[in-house]
């Protein structure tokens, strides 16, 4: 079966293989791939459709245009009540534990900002490459929800628990050169030299002993899919309470005010 047909129903993912490498854009570059509720779904699917893809033995996702992913679209992301809010956390559940049980190595390309959701995606990867122009933030509390799309399951992991609660509690914003200098990601380089590095490595693993490099993978996600056990259900109740309770709203309608203002 060929790439276009295996992945033939995804509208806001764009695939493209070359030899064992499959490389995955985000793109809503209108909306600096903000995920909506429809790239959501897609994304709770991507990883389960990669894993049984056969000709892929490596993994890029980088987003089109010029951010990775600007985290959920604050206008319908976790919006609604009853069915739809909990659709949304079952599938938040399902992108971070498809993530973690994904056998294929997965590089993250991150080409621009990402933000909440969309540095929770990066930062599961295996490893991550950044673009000297990228910058990277968790910022759930700042709209008024907790954590809980997966950052409360990595962030202690690259840098600490300490460290991660001051990110994680404030939802401040570091650049590339920070986040590689504290741990966040592997390696800043140049953006125009950003998908090429990250492609190269990810050859290099295609290329590599499978059983090999598939196996170390996979026992060093113990450490992670037990942590996500321990952590992402209460993360994402703790979530899910506060758009139920609507403490969003109203920091939601400041941010998406002031944003319009801007664009004004």
């Amino acid at each position: 079966m060929s790439t276009s047909e295996v992945y033939k129903n995804y509208e806001h993912l764009l695939f493209e293989r070359t030899g064992g490498v499959l490389t995955v854009r985000l793109n809503r570059p209108e909306a600096y791939n903000a995920v909506n509720r429809h790239l959501h779904t897609e994304l709770s699917r991507v990883f389960a459709d990669i894993r049984t893809d056969r000709e892929t033995r490596a993994v890029v996702i980088t987003g089109e245009g010029p951010a990775f992913s600007g985290g959920g679209d604050l206008k319908n992301i976790a919006t609604g009540a009853g069915e739809r809010l909990d659709n949304t956390f079952i599938e938040a559940r399902k992108i971070v534990m498809d993530l973690l049980e994904l056998p294929q190595p997965i590089i993250a390309a991150v080409n621009g900002p990402a933000m909440g959701l969309g540095a929770t995606l990066a930062l599961l990867c295996d490893v991550v490459f950044a673009s000297d122009q990228a910058k990277f933030a968790d910022p759930h509390v700042r709209v008024g929800v907790g954590a809980g799309d997966g950052g409360i399951v990595i962030w202690p992991w690259l840098v600490g628990i300490n460290r991660a609660k001051q990110y994680l509690m404030t939802g401040d914003a570091m650049s590339a050169a920070v986040a590689e200098r504290i741990g966040l990601v592997n390696e800043v380089v140049a953006a125009d030299e950003l998908f090429g590095t990250a492609h190269a490595f990810a050859t290099r693993l295609a290329e590599g002993p499978q059983r090999a490099i598939r196996g170390t993978k996979s026992v060093l996600n113990i450490i992670l899919r037990d942590t996500a056990n321990m952590v992402l259900d209460p993360s994402l109740m703790m979530e899910k309470e506060c758009f139920a309770a609507g403490d969003h709203v109203g920091p939601v309608a400041a941010f998406l005010e002031r944003k319009t203002a801007k664009v004004g």
